[in-house]
């Protein structure tokens, strides 16, 4: 974990020949903390296009047995060691497999392949699903997803086309991450953006700003294919899900904290265009479980998200590790929740 975090800050240093070393000593420590587990967890690559996807398979224990499997999508720029914390380490606990994962424009398929995030996740989560679904150790009835930060955008994409999912969650809910980068450009720079005027709009965008400022969409604008403000901010347009979500089938729970910073408004909008069975939970202030991801609100979370998950596993039915298929217990809890903790607008 803190060799991850000194790639984040490595990243606005003049000297960018410590950036690639220092993210693959902190891939070796994660590696090797997957291989000294005695096989609970194991590497499980994904074929996708002319490469692979380095994916890791969290069980828990070695026995092999087929249980229900929670696929992880991290963020635009996440480790997957903090998938651990994030939802992982819970999910093992009651006996599922938590799987984990670097798509195009994640990690050490951007630093070390190049590779750009692309619009269309499902493309993506197909193979991973393919891959899982080949496993004995994997129920392939009994499949489950969660997108975290900007994969709340990813996770609905994917499955207004791919429905193997049981149930999805999405950390926030995000309907149009292009949204995030134009609502404070002021109106004459959003027309000038709107009218393709490229070069009238990067000079104003760009004049004023100094080393800091730059930073920060330079650090951004990685993933994708954009090597200027104009480029980047019509690329990441595409990255809405108002054209696809009426294709969804897969009941999906949207977290929708106090405070969101990145996609304020957005939870509640993709509950609205949500066709199908779905809920929706806010996290509250006065419990500390505010801002994205609620970050000091991750035992509420994790509570919320694996019972409303477990809700939806086919019933027990002697494979390992199925869940309770206990619709009510999952459903009560999150009524407790409402009651003392955040606070449920379904």
């Amino acid at each position: 974990m803190y060799f991850g975090k000194a790639v984040v800050f490595i990243d606005g240093m003049a000297d960018q020949s410590v950036f690639l070393p220092t993210f693959r000593r902190h891939r070796a420590c994660w590696e090797r903390a997957v291989d000294a587990l005695e096989g609970r967890h194991v590497r499980v690559g994904v074929p996708y296009e002319c490469v692979e996807l380095p994916g890791y398979l969290l069980r828990p224990d070695a026995s092999g047995a087929p249980r229900p499997t929670l696929v992880m999508t991290n963020g635009s720029d996440g480790t997957l060691p903090s998938l651990v914390s994030y939802g992982a380490e819970e999910a093992l606990g009651r006996g599922w497999n938590a799987f984990l994962y670097d798509g195009p424009g994640q990690q050490s398929m951007l630093f070390e392949h190049g590779m750009p995030f692309r619009p269309d996740w499902e493309a993506v989560l197909t193979p991973v699903l393919d891959a899982l679904s080949a496993r004995p150790d994997v129920d392939g009835e009994a499949l489950l997803g969660y997108g975290i930060s900007q994969a709340g955008y990813r996770i609905t994409r994917a499955v207004a086309f791919e429905h193997r999912l049981r149930a999805v969650v999405a950390d926030p809910g995000v309907v149009d991450v292009g949204a995030t980068w134009t609502s404070a450009l002021p109106a004459p720079l959003l027309a000038l953006l709107d009218s393709e005027r490229k070069e009238a709009f990067n000079e104003p965008a760009g004049a004023h700003a100094g080393a800091v400022a730059r930073r920060k969409p330079a650090f951004r604008r990685k993933p994708y294919v954009a090597d200027n403000l104009f480029d980047l901010l019509h690329e990441v347009r595409a990255y809405q899900v108002r054209d696809v979500v009426g294709r969804i089938t897969t009941p999906m729970l949207v977290l929708d904290p106090d405070d969101e910073q990145f996609f304020p408004g957005r939870p509640r909008e993709l509950f609205a265009l949500l066709p199908h069975e779905k809920e929706i939970l806010g996290f509250t202030a006065e419990l500390g479980a505010n801002w994205h991801c609620q970050p000091t609100g991750r035992r509420f979370t994790h509570t919320a998200v694996l019972d409303f998950l477990g809700d939806h596993l086919p019933p027990a039915d002697g494979r390992a590790g199925a869940g309770e298929g206990a619709s009510g217990r999952a459903a009560a809890v999150r009524r407790s929740l409402t009651d003392g903790g955040p606070q449920a607008v379904a």
